[in-house]
C-alpha cells in the first residue's frame, strides 16, 4: 500500500508529537527523582533515617493516625541503638518531626514509581514509544523497585548493633539514585530534536575525556556518600589545610590498608577534597580544548556548564564544611551534586551524538 505525502507527513507529526509528550513525562519524573535527592539528604541530615522501623511498600503509605499509633511508632523506634545509646529520653514531639521526614521520603518514592509505571503503561498500550524504548524504560522501572529495596537494606543494618546506617549501604542507594536520575535525562535527551548536520566533531579523545569526567562525577558522589555516612564532614571543618596540613596525618591508620579508604574518617574527607580538584581541574581543562579547536558551539556550551556546576559545588563543599554542615549548606551540597550528575550527563550525550554524526 503507498502512503501519500500527506499521510507521511501527518505520521511524522504524530510522531514529534508523541515523542514531545514521552520527554515531557520523562522530565517530570527526573525532577521528582531530583526532589528525592535532596529529601534524602535531609533525611540523613537530621538524623531520621531510622525512625521507621519497618518496610510496608503499600499499608506504609498511611502514617500515625492517632495517640495510639503514634505511641506504637514510637516504642518500636525505641528498640533500636540509635534511641538507646542517641536519644534516650526523646520527647514525642521530637520523634514526630524525625518520623515526618523519613515517611515524607518514602512517600516520595511511591509517588515517583506511580508516577513512572501508570504513563509508561499507558505510552506503551498506546504505541506512542520508538522503537527500542519500552525495554530501556522497563530497565529503568526495574532499577527504581530494586533501589526501594537498598533504601530498606540500608535502614536495616542500623537496626541492630549499629546507631547509624552502613556507608557502604549509604552510598549504594545514593548511586543508584544517581544512576536512574542519568537515564531518565539520557533518554529524555535521545528523544530531543536531532543535531543539526554539518557541525564539526570532536576527536575521539574529547569524546573519552568526557567519559571519563562522568565517571569521576560517580566516583566523587561516592566519596561524598562515605563522607556523609562517616559524618566525616564534621571533622576538620577548616580550609585548605586539613589540622594544619595540605595533607594531614592519620591517612593509613588501618588495616588492611585498603579500609583506610572507605572507613577512615580523615582518609575518606581528604580523598573526597582532592577528586574535587582534579574534577574541577579536568572539567577546565576540557572546556579550554573544546574551545581551543573550535568545536560544535553546543559541545563547548555542554562543557562549560559542567565546569560551571562543578566550580559552584565546591564552593558550596567548602562553604558547608566551613559552617559545620548546616542543614541548608547541606541540602544544598546535595542538590549540587544531582546537578553536577545532571550537567555530566548532558555533556556526554552531546558528546555521544556529535561524534555518531556521519
Amino acid at each position: 500500500m503507498t502512503i501519500s505525502l500527506t499521510q507521511q507527513q501527518s505520521l511524522v507529526r504524530t510522531g514529534r508529537a508523541a515523542d514531545t509528550a514521552v520527554r515531557t513525562w520523562l522530565w517530570l519524573v527526573a525532577a521528582l527523582v531530583f526532589a528525592m535527592v535532596v529529601v534524602g539528604g535531609a533525611t540523613r541530615l537530621t538524623d531520621s533515617g531510622l525512625s521507621i522501623t519497618e518496610w510496608q511498600p503499600i499499608l506504609g503509605a498511611i502514617p500515625p493516625l492517632n495517640e495510639a499509633d503514634w505511641l506504637s511508632a514510637f516504642d518500636k523506634y525505641k528498640a533500636t541503638p540509635e534511641y538507646a545509646i542517641i536519644n534516650a529520653g526523646m520527647a514525642l514531639s521530637d520523634f514526630k518531626m524525625i518520623y515526618w521526614w523519613e515517611w515524607s521520603h518514602r512517600l516520595l518514592g511511591r509517588l515517583i514509581g506511580v508516577t513512572f509505571a501508570v504513563p509508561f503503561l499507558g505510552f506503551w498500550l498506546a504505541g506512542l514509544l520508538r522503537p527500542g524504548l519500552a525495554p530501556k524504560l522497563l530497565g529503568v522501572l526495574a532499577l527504581g523497585a530494586l533501589q526501594g529495596a537498598i533504601g530498606w537494606y540500608m535502614v536495616m543494618s542500623g537496626l541492630v548493633d549499629r546507631v547509624d546506617v552502613s556507608q557502604y549501604r549509604l552510598a549504594l542507594h545514593l548511586l543508584t539514585a544517581f544512576s536512574i536520575l542519568a537515564l531518565l535525562i539520557w533518554l529524555a535527551l535521545d528523544l530531543g530534536p536531532a543535531p543539526e548536520r554539518g557541525a564539526r566533531t570532536p576527536a575521539r579523545g574529547a569524546r573519552r575525556f568526557a567519559v571519563l569526567l562522568f565517571a569521576l562525577v560517580f566516583v566523587q558522589a561516592g566519596l561524598g556518600a562515605l563522607v556523609a555516612g562517616l559524618k566525616a564532614g564534621l571533622t576538620y571543618n577548616t580550609w585548605p589545610l586539613m589540622d594544619g596540613r595540605l595533607v594531614p596525618q592519620g591517612l593509613g591508620t588501618l588495616t588492611p590498608w585498603y579500609l583506610n579508604l572507605f572507613e577512615n574518617v580523615t582518609t575518606v574527607q581528604f580523598d573526597h577534597r582532592v577528586v574535587a580538584y582534579a574534577l574541577v581541574a579536568l572539567a577546565l581543562l576540557h572546556v579550554t580544548a573544546l574551545a581551543r579547536t573550535r568545536e560544535d558551539e553546543r559541545l563547548v556550551g555542554s562543557a562549560a556548564l559542567l565546569a560551571a556546576a562543578l566550580l559552584v559545588q565546591m564552593g558550596l563543599g567548602i562553604w558547608t564544611l566551613l559552617s559545620g554542615v548546616v542543614l541548608a549548606l547541606g541540602l544544598a551540597h546535595q542538590a549540587g551534586a544531582a546537578l553536577v550528575v545532571s550537567a555530566a550527563t548532558l555533556h556526554l550525550h552531546e558528546m555521544t551524538r556529535a561524534v555518531s554524526r556521519d
